[in-house]
């Protein structure tokens, strides 16, 4: 019988022993515990049987039925805040070493038991073999008897083969005697008869008891095997738990002194986080009452101030200026330049793959140099040379709107108009290849059905087919949704702002379905190009051009993936920046509010041009105050000061000279040092060069020049130092007329 009484945890600071589902019983998993199985197992009733009653620590005996305790613990609640945390850390370990005991015990038992029946099976043992012996015995004494019945049976076998003898003999003999003879001899048959019969079921039942006891003593020695072994591992068991509960007892005293440091600990930062809570409310009432003050003089400042809020009508609200966020427009600028030299890469890559498709149409499956190409063939080289007028526009327009982001301007959908441009150019390119699809699909149909295509190389035609199909699908879808972006800048009822987020989010997963193509096309011509390397009529020319193609086929996935990496990369930073409006609006500003906006934005920075106004050169206030203390703390006479300047100019001048003198000949030294090392680099080369006249001239105007910049540098400090010394010689001279 097992127990329906879980623990519940109804709070942090509670626990609660409920019974309002089980009248019969009271049996808990100690304090704290909650049971796995809804109840307390046989062998953990069996513990708290023989240690009492551990749920709240009264120690009653508890009866075998049903574990309940005689005391009235029903619905009492125990207050298990952070005072009594290690004390239920403590009742859990004892309940724990409470299961490892009745385990123990229940081990016990089980190998007591499991002697018994070892010592039950050896006393069977033992009276198998007296019954064998038994057995033997008798059968011992039943080949006795038969070989006395065997002994019998020749006596009167030969005792018949007389009688028969004297019955020749004696034919005159009366019928009496012979049927006396007749009726002995058949009481002799069927007497041997049956010795016989019981013989041979004697030899049956000793065979089949032989037998059995021989697979009775196999079972019987099987059995005390195994049982011997399940003795030795559950010792083994019974050691390994007694060592663990050792251990597990050391292990609880030693948490139970740390918890119970740990609750002191607790106790105090307890006591320390309530004097804070405290303070924290005090102050945060102040902050309230000086918060509701400040509310209230805003609110009577607003109603007597502001006649009217222009924030409220998303109209007005449209012309006000947003804050201009000079780091966005330099990451949106950032971004367009790498999205210009992106799409430049893509541009180039597309030149090459329909240039490079034009001359492989021109050479293959027939070459226009030996014979006349299909009209279908011709028309599509003639789309395909018209690539270019489709192809760079892309660029031009992507390299006007990286213009006209700046960092003056504000950067929104409703502002950038240049978009459009690029929107177009894209248009005329998806319409260029939906224009050259069809020639593009009939043409490789054609190839296919060519006498040099084996079937590997229509398999590469067919996937190819259906990758044309999909690079143009994905075009189409590029198109599409960059159409949608260019809407708020020129009908803004046409997208809501709350879905502009969504088409971002999809332009991103078509660039990544435009590099899974690539990706798909690039792996299918090439096995195709290696299968038309092996045909026998692959030309030369139609192998370069192949190599030309699967170039421009991995350029255009390189670039494919790059750009979608890239904008995946800022799709954040696209959708949380790109929106101008009041928050929680639904709709996008008109495109004359926000040139409105723009033109406001101009007059307001113009505006805070004028206010700057240059300031007039003065002295420095520290260095003023500098000099003013120099001024009052010198006590030296006008000619003092005069002296003392004429003397340090002195100094200065010959000082000047000496460094000219010495810049000169360092100057000179190492141009000496340049014309040895020229000579020695002419002699060295066995080549003497004659310097020419001009040359010598040249190199006296540098040596010249070189002299000149080297006075000027060292005079200008000299320079300004003469002309602070006569500064402060005009102050000493100032202060003494004073």
């Amino acid at each position: 019988m097992t127990c329906c009484v879980p623990w519940e945890e109804t709070t942090p600071d509670y626990f609660w022993h409920s019974w309002s589902n089980c009248t019969h019983c009271t049996v808990s998993s100690g304090l704290g515990k909650q049971a796995l199985s809804g109840g307390i197992p046989l062998l953990s009733r069996s513990g708290m049987m023989s240690n009492g009653c551990r749920t709240f620590g009264c120690g009653k005996p508890l009866s075998w039925n049903c574990a309940h305790c005689s005391q009235g613990h029903q619905n009492k609640r125990w207050p298990l805040g952070r005072e009594a945390h290690g004390n239920q850390c403590v009742e859990a370990g004892n309940f724990r070493l409470l299961l490892l005991r009745a385990q123990n015990q229940v081990l016990k038992k089980g190998v007591v038991d499991e002697q018994a029946n070892s010592a039950s099976l050896k006393e069977q043992l033992k009276m198998k073999d007296q019954s064998l012996r038994k057995l033997q015995q008798e059968m011992d004494s039943l080949t006795f008897r038969n070989q006395q019945l065997a002994k019998r049976v020749e006596l009167l076998q030969d005792e018949l083969a007389l009688s028969e003898v004297k019955g020749k003999k004696n034919k005159k003999s009366g019928e009496s005697s012979s049927q006396l003879s007749q009726e002995q001899k058949s009481v002799f048959d069927e007497d041997l008869q049956k010795k016989i019969e019981e013989n041979e079921r004697l030899h049956i039942q000793f065979f089949e008891a032989d037998e059995q006891h021989k697979r009775l003593e196999a079972e019987l020695k099987n059995r005390l095997e195994i049982l011997e072994t399940d003795a030795a591992q559950h010792q083994a068991v019974v050691d390994g738990l007694t060592r663990k509960y050792i251990d597990t007892i050391e292990k609880l005293q030693n948490d139970k002194t740390k918890l119970e440091i740990k609750s002191q600990t607790l106790e105090r930062e307890a006591k320390e986080c309530r004097f804070r809570a405290e303070e924290c409310q005090q102050q945060l009432k102040n902050l309230h009452a000086d918060l509701g003050m400040r509310l209230d003089d805003s609110l009577c400042i607003i109603n007597e101030k502001v006649p009217f809020n222009d924030t409220r009508s998303s109209q007005y609200n449209a012309l006000n200026i947003p804050l201009h966020n000079r780091r966005c427009q330099l990451k949106l600028r950032d971004i367009a330049g790498q999205a210009l030299a992106f799409i430049q890469d893509l541009v180039a890559a597309l030149l090459n793959f329909h240039t490079y498709m034009e001359q492989r149409v021109q050479i293959f499956p027939i070459d226009s140099a030996t014979d006349t190409i299909s009209p279908l063939n011709q028309k599509f080289s003639q789309y395909l040379h018209e690539n270019a007028s489709y192809v760079r526009p892309l660029e031009e327009g992507m390299l006007h709107l990286f213009e006209s982001i700046t960092e003056d301007t504000v950067t929104v959908l409703e502002t950038t108009v240049k978009l459009k441009v690029f929107s177009e150019h894209l248009t005329s390119y998806t319409c260029f290849l939906r224009k050259i699809l069809p020639y593009q699909l009939k043409s490789l149909e054609e190839e296919c059905e060519s006498s040099l295509c084996t079937a590997a190389l229509r398999a590469r035609n067919l996937e190819l087919h259906n990758d044309m199909k999909k690079i143009t699908a994905v075009f189409e879808k590029l198109h599409v949704y960059i159409s949608l972006i260019v809407l708020p800048s020129i009908k803004p009822e046409g997208l809501l702002r709350t879905n502009y987020s969504s088409v971002f989010t999809h332009i991103a997963a078509g660039l990544h379905g435009f590099h899974n193509v690539m990706k798909e096309i690039s792996k299918h011509y090439s096995q195709k190009a290696a299968l038309e390397y092996e045909l026998p009529t692959a030309t030369q020319k139609l192998i370069t051009t192949n190599d030309c193609i699967l170039s421009s086929v991995v350029a255009l996935t390189s670039g494919a993936g790059k750009i979608a990496s890239f904008f995946s990369n800022n799709l954040d930073h696209f959708t949380a920046s790109l929106s101008y409006g009041p928050k929680g609006g639904t709709e996008f500003m008109s495109p004359l509010s926000a040139d409105c906006m723009l033109q406001y934005k101009k007059k307001a920075v113009a505006y805070m041009k004028s206010l700057k106004k240059p300031c007039s050169d003065s002295v420095p206030y520290e260095e003023a105050l500098a000099n003013r203390r120099v001024l009052l703390s010198s006590t030296e006479s006008r000619e003092g000061l005069a002296q003392q300047v004429q003397q340090s100019l002195e100094k200065i001048a010959k000082l000047e000279q000496e460094k000219e003198h010495w810049m000169l000949e360092a100057q000179l030294a190492k141009i000496k040092l340049e014309r040895e090392n020229q000579k020695l680099k002419s002699s060295l080369s066995g080549q003497l060069i004659e310097p020419m006249p001009e040359n010598s001239v040249l190199l006296n105007a540098a040596e010249q020049e070189k002299e000149e910049a080297i006075k000027k540098t060292s005079r200008e400090p000299v320079k300004k130092m003469s002309l602070n010394l006569s500064y402060v010689a005009g102050l000493a001279w100032v202060k003494e007329d004073v």
